[in-house]
């Protein structure tokens, strides 16, 4: 739909931007704030939803508890404590914390509130021991000016990271507490955004003032955005979790184009006079003997298992469970997504898809025959697992079509690597939040506001000065280092190898070397900061050359287990003597020499593909130039 009209659909997108904060300690303990790779021992928890304070209970939270999970929490030692295993109450807020947020709400031009008071969230997904967060608001009403209009900052909290899923396995989820109580600050925007253009932009600016501060952690994992996106006639949608700042516009687009195409099903709907109540007639037919001999070995499987295949005619709903409602997702997958979250049913087949996946036309005839079904007019589903979880599925089939005559339904979606989105779960309500009553207020006075003065992120403009006359910079190259994720890795590598190490180089690994390489397809983010760290150190020692860069970096990225050393050694780069590389050149020339003759000097971009093909990475690239124009020039003045 490259043709959308945001203006017209009236979008808007509000962005919720969490990011990890660099302290030394967590934000209700003296634990540390890195990640460790050992497990430590274990213990396990079952968790359930409470009531609030109005005595309701939240809708998501009650659907969590319903999948009757039990969760295993891997605890490190030295990077958990009672605090993390909920088995002693939360310590005082972390000052530090406190400071860095007041400093980054200043800068935002947000209102500091006088007191502090923590929150509790209800979350029962495991990732908390307690089932809930803590959070707390520190500023309100700010507004940061991105390309010329004003976009508001709605608010700013503080709030604690939550453990990371190390696996999941049926019912049985295992997370690790090195990152639970991590200082994540939440910075919501005002729903202002109207373009996925300016989603992203908003995000940049935001993401960049965090990174000027120089106090928020680096890498993958430590920021992710949140977005709240609606057009008129649709529904406010959560997408959770997006951790790449180039999905962002994809991800708007996608999200608008899906609500557009809803909408239009609902209208699709109304045109072919098909009533709501018509569904709840529906009934299952068992379908098990038709697919007795069946090629689908989805279906063959589940009857070997003694399972059953049970169908439903959809009466006037041919084609609509095909319309595609975003990039390669259909509202048939659409549909599916809600049956494996409510009933754990892994999907179904639907008529608008076959004859595909083993299922043949003489089944579908036998299908449309049993079911009573007009093939002209009417569509049909088939599932395939233990009767009443078949029927449950139904259920939440027919449920989800009933959904599709209101238009667009107000839900939590996560995002996929493509930039499209799948059901997550129902949106949270206001029951979730209720006061913690172990945190006492926490009074933002002259020391808090000192602190946040000093932390306060300087100027783009100081910033922008400062690559340009202390490293040497250009302008451009300058303002795409500020840009850059890793700006803060960049500066210090600057400051720890830049008096031997080209600064211009550094900057170039990351915000054109690297970024090529994803452009390219290769996954940079299997890159760590100690790995390019690592090449930069053996330029920094001349062990290897600026042209061996790029292949280190791939084969780092295809090779993740080895150190860069053992790279250098398996690929066989290393630096050599001027001299060796004299040598390898002269022979080059003696072997070429009939062609330098008969082309002079327009024969050294040959002779320099050859040398390159044997000096690449050993040593520098202008070098080798020299060394070829000056070789050509002898064979030339002796002929």
């Amino acid at each position: 739909m490259d043709s959308l009209d945001y203006s017209k659909l009236k979008l808007k997108v509000g962005l919720e931007i969490h990011q990890q904060l660099d302290t030394k300690s967590k934000l209700f303990c003296s634990c540390p704030t890195s990640l460790v790779e050992e497990s430590g021992k274990e213990f396990e928890r079952s968790l359930r939803p409470t009531r609030s304070e109005t005595g309701e209970v939240d809708i998501a939270a009650l659907f969590e508890w319903r999948k009757g999970r039990r969760y295993r929490y891997q605890a490190p030692e030295g990077h958990y404590c009672m605090v993390e295993a909920d088995e002693e109450p939360p310590h005082e807020m972390n000052r530090e914390a406190v400071a860095i947020v007041a400093s980054i709400a200043l800068a935002l031009n947000s209102n500091l509130v006088d007191e502090v008071h923590t929150m509790r969230k209800i979350v029962i997904d495991g990732s908390n021991t307690s089932g809930f967060q803590r959070t707390a608001i520190i500023a309100l009403n700010g507004y940061i000016n991105v390309n010329g209009k004003e976009h508001g900052i709605e608010t700013i909290a503080l709030e604690e990271d939550a453990a990371r899923k190390v696996s999941e396995e049926g019912r049985s989820i295992i997370y690790k507490l090195d990152r639970l109580g991590i200082p994540l600050i939440e910075i919501a925007t005002s729903p202002d955004i109207a373009s996925p253009k300016e989603a992203r932009d908003v995000a940049l600016a935001i993401g960049r003032l965090l990174r000027l501060t120089g106090r928020v952690k680096r890498g993958l994992g430590t920021i992710r955005q949140d977005l709240n996106i609606s057009i008129e006639g649709g529904a406010k949608t959560e997408v959770k979790g997006v951790q790449k700042l180039d999905l962002i516009e994809k991800i708007v687009q996608f999200e608008v184009e899906r609500q557009v195409n809803l909408l239009k099903i609902k209208d699709e709907l109304s045109k072919r006079n098909i009533k709501k109540e018509e569904l709840d007639s529906i009934e299952a037919q068992d379908l098990t003997e038709i697919f007795i001999n069946t090629k689908s070995k989805v279906i063959k499987s589940k009857i070997n298992s003694g399972k059953k295949v049970i169908g439903a005619r959809l009466p006037g709903l041919k084609g609509i469970l095909g319309i595609e409602i975003m990039p390669n997702r259909r509202f048939g997958k659409e549909i599916a997504d809600y049956v494996r979250f409510w009933s754990g049913v892994e999907g179904f087949f639907h008529s608008d898809e076959l004859p595909r996946y083993g299922i043949t036309i003489d089944e579908m005839e036998k299908v449309y025959s049993k079911l009573n079904a007009d093939r002209d007019k009417d569509a049909f589903v088939i599932i395939s697992d233990d009767y009443e979880k078949c029927l449950k599925a139904l259920r939440i089939i027919i449920n989800r079509i009933k959904m599709a005559f209101e238009g667009v339904p107000e839900e939590t979606r996560s995002a996929n690597e493509d930039g499209t989105t799948k059901y997550m779960r129902p949106r949270p309500g206001k029951e979730r939040m209720y006061p913690e009553t172990d945190i006492p207020p926490l009074y933002i006075g002259d020391a808090i506001l000192k602190e946040a003065e000093k932390i306060k992120p300087e100027p783009l403009e100081v910033k922008m000065r400062k690559l340009v006359e202390k490293y040497g910079l250009s302008r451009e190259l300058a303002e795409k280092t500020i840009n850059d994720v890793n700006l803060g890795f960049i500066e210090e590598l600057l400051d720890k190898y830049g008096d031997k190490v080209q600064p211009t180089l550094i900057a170039s690994i990351f915000v054109n070397i690297i970024r090529g390489l994803k452009s390219k397809g290769v996954n940079i983010d299997l890159l760590s900061e100690k790995k390019i760290e690592e090449i930069v150190r053996l330029l920094y020692e001349k062990k290897i050359s600026k042209e061996a860069i790029e292949d280190l970096l791939i084969k780092a990225c295809e090779k993740p287990e080895y150190s860069v050393q053992d790279i250098v050694n398996m690929i066989g780069i290393g630096t050599i003597s001027i001299e060796e590389a004299r040598s390898i050149v002269r022979d080059i020339v003696k072997n070429n020499r009939d062609l330098i003759v008969s082309k002079g000097m327009r024969s050294i971009n040959i002779l320099m593909g050859k040398a390159m093909s044997r000096l690449r990475g050993k040593i520098d690239g202008k070098t080798v130039s020299e060394l070829v124009n000056n070789e050509v020039k002898k064979i030339l003045n002796n002929v």
